[in-house]
């Protein structure tokens, strides 16, 4: 397995990035969206902020947040030292990527199952733990210089930021404001994606349509154009906003809420002039948790759509294959 971005400036679309038709994405021109709800954290009112994020999390699975707290300038850096990191060559990249003998740093191209794909997605990552941060830290990348202070720092905000939004999106659920503050949202993760400029954007994807394996994700996405949600039908482009991040409800949260709130469907397009880098923030549950509807959320009016599963089994099944019917069977209660 090679790198992407080792060797995709030769100007042509190898036939294993070439999508089935009916998954390419066609028409690249998908206007950016203005209905993508943007959520101003700085509101006074918290009522209105929790009604504001509980509908769409309703309506659409995503919103866009701003005035978070989370300093510009750390923003920024932490944008600049990843996309130096990609920047690096292939093998100075596995070199950083390679210190923890448990392998907890993942640098892969594609996904986790490159060897196991019908079809490669048009993308480098890398991943790894960043909580309990003293624990993990020392087992990240040290090049760029700058990588463990600036990212360290981002995965402190962004935790804080994670739990601040759990806390409105539990209240308006009607659940205790501290819920999800367990073992539901203990492991989150950091994913820095690189998606090279693509010589023919329209045969293939840098992520094809998924929902996210978690409880919700945090993303910085750039400022350059990419992301598209599929909703009603069709897919709509989500804008870049500076300094903004774009929120998603995870799956594991669609079916904690009983189908309440929509982890909506998303994929990454590419495009031929630009690379574009993004760092979402993924809040897991550990391996161990149970995962179901929870129970005040399910009544005779409202009876359970999914039964109760181990995390560690939807991801198995997950990773396999995000549309397979083994997960559905796995995820969906019986129908009576």
């Amino acid at each position: 397995m090679e790198l992407l971005s080792s060797w995709c400036h030769d100007g042509s679309l190898p036939q294993s990035y070439v999508m089935p038709p009916e998954k390419r994405p066609g028409d690249l021109v998908i206007p950016l969206e203005k209905s993508i709800p943007v959520i101003d954290l700085q509101c006074h009112d918290r009522n209105e902020t929790i009604r504001q994020i509980l509908k769409a999390g309703e309506e659409y699975g995503f919103f866009q947040i701003i005035n978070h707290g989370v300093p510009k300038d750390l923003i920024d850096e932490t944008m600049n030292v990843a996309e130096e990191f990609h920047a690096m060559p292939g093998l100075d990249k596995e070199r950083e990527c390679a210190k923890d003998p448990n392998g907890s740093c993942k640098l892969y191209t594609s996904s986790y199952v490159y060897p196991r794909e019908d079809f490669h997605l048009w993308r480098d990552a890398v991943t790894h733990p960043c909580r309990p941060l003293d624990q993990h830290i020392q087992f990240w990348p040290e090049k760029p210089t700058r990588y463990r202070e600036v990212v360290g720092a981002y995965s402190v905000e962004l935790w804080k930021l994670s739990c601040r939004i759990l806390e409105f999106i539990c209240q308006g659920l009607g659940l205790r404001s501290d819920y999800l503050s367990n073992e539901l949202s203990q492991v989150p993760k950091i994913m820095i994606n690189h998606y090279p400029p693509c010589p023919e954007p329209s045969l293939t994807l840098g992520l094809s349509k998924h929902r996210d394996p978690t409880i919700i994700t945090i993303l910085l996405q750039g400022q350059i154009n990419g992301l598209q949600v599929f909703k009603d039908g069709r897919w709509i482009g989500v804008e870049p906003l500076p300094h903004a991040f774009v929120v998603n409800i995870g799956y594991l949260l669609q079916i904690i809420s009983n189908g309440k709130l929509i982890g909506a469907e998303h994929r990454v397009v590419t495009n031929s002039r630009d690379g574009r880098t993004t760092i979402p923030f993924f809040v897991y549950p550990c391996d161990e948790s149970l995962i179901g509807p929870e129970k005040d959320l399910v009544n005779a009016s409202n009876p359970a759509i999914y039964k109760a599963f181990k995390f560690t089994d939807f991801v198995a099944a997950f990773i396999l294959n995000p549309d397979d019917e083994a997960l559905k069977e796995l995820i969906s209660a019986p129908s009576n």
